[in-house]
């Protein structure tokens, strides 16, 4: 995913807030304004001695940067509590239009950004918090990070986006995430693409700590993840298992065995529903 160039440390700096939540970023321009305008409205004491008349010309200074701060660094926050809000519709826009009628035709008709904005919005109605780095262009690098709670630490996960329909990805791009994972001791990976993937890409990911999502997995997690976020549903992370007993059906990430699970929380709180055996490798869901 190429990214633009920056020309200034403001873009930086409203990009990295429009990382968080809108409210979050309200919420900086408020606290931001308050510190610095407590900090403006302080007296200037000019002392007679030289030495004093030194540390003036430090606290001069100071008080002017907290002046200007106390208005520019509050714009700055709510630019990217705003950039933050309309990204999160567009991602929801790009998640609906995907649940249509013809959800293989909507991921066909995706630009490669449209394309990796959608599948970072179904990790994360998944319950993962997702970060976009971007690569060296349309299809390189590494395009997303994971992250979750796990017992000592965060878990990250790399994911790497190929919006490659009329083509196989290879081995080649797996083998390529795998050492990008063991250089950055990633717990996991994942290659999403809206084609489908070759037999030795397939064979290499088998034992590793890599999933493949193809097209079809694509569409029945963009479409799970959707049923859940209209109804409530909780993450994965908060429910238990109910059953040991494998389903039928195959799990629409990975395609292993499915187990009961009830959920813990929200609008569907007891309600049973398929959850993927390797979990919390793998957090996918079957309604039953």
């Amino acid at each position: 995913m190429a990214r633009r160039k920056r020309t200034s440390p403001g873009e930086d700096l409203i990009d990295l807030i429009a990382l968080l939540p809108w409210w979050a970023g309200l919420a900086l321009a408020f606290i931001s304004y308050v510190l610095l305008h407590q900090v403006a409205s302080q007296p200037l004491v000019v002392g007679s001695t030289p030495a004093e008349v030194t540390g003036s010309y430090g606290r001069m200074m100071w008080l002017g940067l907290a002046t200007a701060g106390q208005y520019l660094l509050p714009v700055i926050c709510m630019l990217g509590a705003g950039l933050s809000a309309w990204r999160r519709r567009e991602r929801q826009q790009l998640v609906s239009a995907a649940t249509g009628n013809d959800t293989a035709k909507a991921l066909d008709g995706m630009t490669w950004r449209e394309f990796e904005k959608l599948v970072g919005e179904g990790f994360r109605l998944q319950g993962y918090k997702v970060m976009e780095t971007g690569g060296q262009g349309p299809d390189g690098g590494i395009d997303l990070v994971l992250a979750r709670p796990a017992q000592n630490k965060s878990e990250i996960f790399l994911v790497q986006c190929k919006q490659w329909r009329a083509f196989k990805v290879g081995v080649d791009v797996v083998r390529e995430l795998y050492g990008v994972m063991a250089a950055k001791g990633a717990a996991g990976g994942f290659v999403v693409t809206s084609g489908r993937f070759t037999n030795e890409a397939t064979a290499f990911a088998q034992g590793r700590n890599v999933k493949l999502i193809d097209g079809p997995k694509l569409e029945a997690l963009i479409k799970q993840v959707k049923t859940e976020s209209q109804g409530g549903n909780a993450a994965p992370s908060s429910t238990s298992v109910a059953a040991s007993t494998p389903s039928s059906a195959d799990c629409p990430i990975c395609t292993k065995p499915m187990l009961q699970r009830t959920a813990k929380r929200g609008a569907k709180a007891g309600q049973m529903f398929w959850g993927c055996s390797d979990y919390p490798v793998c957090r996918g869901t079957r309604a039953i």
